[in-house]
């Protein structure tokens, strides 16, 4: 498999979002209050790095497989905290809030990204990889939604 320039350049973009999505889940998995958030937040680090290394497979010249399935959005089910148990402070669940918010807003701008993205490239097992990812980013989201619901954020 050759890549154009074209296809290269986009690949190495998305990586830099990849890049930055580490950098910032890891940041917030250290700023968050609440175990459950620093947990998710954690989990969310690995699958950006799994995205990263996809795409690293892709810049050398293999296309890893993927499942196009994924349902980690639909089956999480968070533990809430902030559920009115008196279990934690205001400003601790503020600080959590944000932390959250901020991240389906970061979800929303890269699954964008990838949305348009797929249509830069003419293998169709990169387009399905990119869709992939593209999902699996819809997916982060929603576990960062769900666990404001449960927390009453939302």
């Amino acid at each position: 498999m050759v890549l154009t320039e074209k296809e290269k350049s986009t690949i190495k973009d998305l990586q830099t979002q990849e890049q930055e999505c580490i950098k910032k889940y890891e940041t917030y998995a250290n700023q968050a209050c609440d175990a459950e958030l620093k947990d998710l937040f954690n989990q969310l680090k690995e699958n950006e790095q799994q995205h990263y290394n996809s795409l690293q497979q892709v810049l050398d010249g293999q296309v890893p497989s993927c499942d196009c399935n994924d349902d980690k959005g639909r089956n999480y089910s968070p533990k809430g905290t902030y559920n009115g148990c008196g279990c934690a402070d205001q400003t601790s669940k503020d600080k959590d809030c944000f932390l959250a918010t901020d991240s389906i807003g970061t979800e929303k701008m890269v699954s964008g990204e990838y949305n348009s993205d797929v249509f830069a490239f003419g293998d169709s097992d990169i387009r399905k990889l990119l869709a992939d990812i593209q999902i699996e980013e819809q997916n982060h989201a929603e576990m960062l939604y769900k666990y404001k619901q449960v927390n009453g954020m939302s």
